[in-house]
C-alpha cells in the first residue's frame, strides 16, 4: 500500500529529520512546516522540530517491510547535509544494500557533498540518486550528479521557479517537474514545463509531471487539487527504465 502522497514514490524513510535552507527552492520548505505540525501533534520523533536530528533507531525500519517498496530517503531532511557525518550516511547505505527488495530514491540539494561521498564508496544497485534543480543557478548540481554510476540518476525540478533554458541531460535517466504549493507559493509557467518535457523527449529521458501546485496553468491561484496534474490535457508521468 502506498504510504505517502508523493506521486513518484511509495513510501518515505526518514533516518534524519530537520535541515537548513541553502537555496531558492528552500524558501517555502514543506518539510519545515510539516515538522512543526508533527511536533504539535506530539510526535516524539519531531520534538526538535526542524533542527537537524539523526535517528539511529530508524535505521532498521526497512528490514521490517515485508513487501517491496519504492522508498524516498529523507523526505524530511537532506541525507548529505554538511552536519551529517559520513559514518552515519554509511549506515543508511548499509541498510539500503542489505534490503535489495526495495528501490531507494535519494534526493539532495548538496550535490557536491554527495559526489565527494561516492568518490570513495560504491553505489548500491538499488539506490537511485538525484539532485534538485529549481532554477538556472542550481543547474550546476547536475555536473556533480552526472558522473556517478548509479542505476538511475534523476532531477527534481520542483518547485520549478523559472525557465531552465538549455539542459544537458547526458547520463540523466529521469526528470520530475512540479509547481510549488502553499499560501506563499511562487507561480510556475507552462512554457517552462514544456521546454523541459521537449528536451527530455529529445534526449531520451523519462519525464514525470507531478502537479501544478497552487498556481494553475492559466496563472490562477487556487487549491493544488483543483489545479491538478494535467499538462496540455494529458497526464505525463513516465518512470525511468531500470
Amino acid at each position: 500500500m502506498k504510504t505517502t502522497k508523493i506521486e513518484w514514490t511509495e513510501k518515505t524513510w526518514n533516518p534524519i529529520t530537520g535541515c537548513t535552507k541553502i537555496s531558492d527552492g528552500c524558501v517555502n520548505c514543506y518539510a519545515e512546516v510539516m515538522s512543526r505540525r508533527l511536533r504539535g501533534m506530539g510526535k516524539q520523533k519531531y520534538k526538535n522540530e526542524f533542527e537537524l536530528t539523526l535517528h539511529e533507531n530508524v535505521l532498521a525500519e526497512p528490514y521490517k517491510w515485508k513487501k517491496p517498496y519504492t522508498v524516498f530517503v529523507c523526505s524530511m531532511s537532506d541525507l548529505f547535509h554538511e552536519k551529517v557525518p559520513f559514518e552515519f550516511i554509511d549506515k543508511v547505505f548499509q541498510t539500503i544494500e542489505q534490503t535489495p527488495q526495495h528501490q531507494y530514491q535519494v534526493l539532495t540539494k548538496r550535490a557536491e557533498r554527495m559526489n565527494l561521498y561516492f568518490q570513495s564508496r560504491h553505489i548500491p544497485e538499488n539506490a537511485w540518486l538525484g539532485v534538485t534543480v529549481e532554477n538556472k543557478k542550481s543547474k550546476e548540481r547536475i555536473e556533480f550528479l552526472r558522473p556517478l554510476q548509479a542505476s538511475v540518476l534523476f532531477l527534481s525540478c520542483e518547485p520549478l521557479l523559472e525557465d531552465l533554458e538549455e539542459l544537458d541531460l547526458t547520463n540523466i535517466d529521469w526528470v520530475i517537474v512540479g509547481g510549488e504549493s502553499g499560501s506563499r507559493a511562487r507561480p510556475m509557467k507552462e512554457n517552462w514545463v514544456l521546454s523541459i518535457k521537449e528536451q527530455s523527449l529529445a534526449q531520451g529521458v523519462a519525464f514525470f509531471f507531478k502537479q501544478w501546485g497552487t498556481w494553475g496553468s492559466d496563472g490562477v491561484k487556487r487549491s493544488k487539487l483543483r489545479n491538478g496534474k494535467l499538462l496540455q490535457g494529458k497526464i505525463c508521468q513516465e518512470l525511468p527504465i531500470k
